[in-house]
C-alpha cells in the first residue's frame, strides 16, 4: 500500500502547491490515485491554513477529496497541535458529520488512549503513529487499543538521507512483533531511504508534501503526484 500524505501541517510558503483548501486537496487527490496512490492522508485545515479537527473543516475536505478520488480510503489528523486538550479534540469527533476512513493518533501525546477510543465507537479505523525518538512503542504496548489498530505509523523522525535507515531499522526492533501492519515513512532527506527499507521488507510505505519537499534526486518536487510517480517507480524496482 502506498499512501499520498498531501499536506501536514506546513503551510503554502513551504512550498506554492501545497494543498491547502478543499478544491485544493481534491485536485491533488485525483493527480495522486492517477499516479499510483492507494490511500490518502490529510490534514483538514481552518481557511487561515492552520490544522483542524473541527467538524466542518473535516466535512469539506473529505467531500472534496472523496468526490474527487471516489473509493480511495481516506485518513485525518488527530495530532495534538490541533486542539492541544485531548478533550477538545474528542469533542471535535464526536461532532464529526462526514467521516474518515481512518485516522492517525500519536502514542507519544497525552490522551491517546482516549481519543483512539473515540474514533473506534464511531467507526474509524486507527492508525497509531509511533515516532522514533518517543515513549510512544512504550505507551502503546500498554494501550487498551493494541490489538485494534488498522496499522503502526512507525514514523522516523531522522530528517538526514545517511541516517534515517538506520534509525528505522532500530525503531522497528524497538516496536517489536505485534501482528500488526506496519506503514513504515520518513520525513525532508530521510523519506527517500525509509520507503526504499519499507519496500525491501514489504512493509506499507507513504510519501507527499507532509514528509518531504525533495524527488530522490533532490530536486524540488513539482507537486505531490510527482513525489507519488517518483516512489511507485522506486518500489517498482525492488
Amino acid at each position: 500500500m502506498l499512501q499520498a500524505c498531501l499536506n501536514g501541517a506546513r503551510s503554502p510558503r513551504e512550498h506554492h502547491h501545497l494543498p491547502v483548501h478543499p478544491e485544493q486537496l481534491a485536485a491533488a487527490a485525483a493527480k495522486c490515485a492517477a499516479a499510483g496512490a492507494t490511500e490518502l492522508h490529510l490534514h483538514p485545515k481552518y481557511p487561515d491554513g492552520t490544522d483542524s479537527v473541527d467538524p466542518q473543516s473535516v466535512a469539506a475536505a473529505l467531500l472534496a477529496v472523496r468526490a474527487a478520488a471516489p473509493g480511495v480510503p481516506v485518513g485525518v489528523t488527530t495530532g495534538a497541535w490541533t486542539a492541544p486538550d485531548p478533550r477538545d479534540r474528542i469533542a471535535a469527533i464526536r461532532g464529526w458529520t462526514v467521516l474518515p476512513d481512518h485516522a492517525s493518533v500519536n502514542w507519544h501525546e497525552p490522551g491517546a488512549d482516549d481519543l483512539a477510543a473515540a474514533l473506534l465507537d464511531r467507526g474509524v479505523a486507527v492508525e497509531a503513529g509511533l515516532s522514533s525518538g518517543t515513549d510512544g512503542p512504550a505507551h502503546f504496548r500498554e494501550s487498551p487499543a493494541r490489538g485494534r489498530v488498522l496499522r503502526i505509523l512507525a514514523e522516523i523522525t531522522d530528517p538526514t538521507a545517511r541516517g534515517a535507515a538506520t534509525t528505522a531499522r532500530a525503531h522497528l526492533d524497538q516496536i517489536g512483533p505485534t501482528g500488526t501492519p506496519i506503514l513504515l515513512h520518513g520525513e525532508a532527506a530521510g523519506a527517500w531511504p525509509v520507503l526504499t527499507l519499507a519496500a525491501r521488507e514489504g512493509h506499507d510505505a507513504r510519501i507527499g508534501l507532509e514528509d518531504t519537499l525533495q524527488l530522490p534526486d533532490g530536486d524540488i518536487a513539482p507537486d505531490n503526484a510527482a513525489l507519488v510517480t517518483a516512489a511507485v517507480a522506486l518500489i517498482e524496482r525492488r
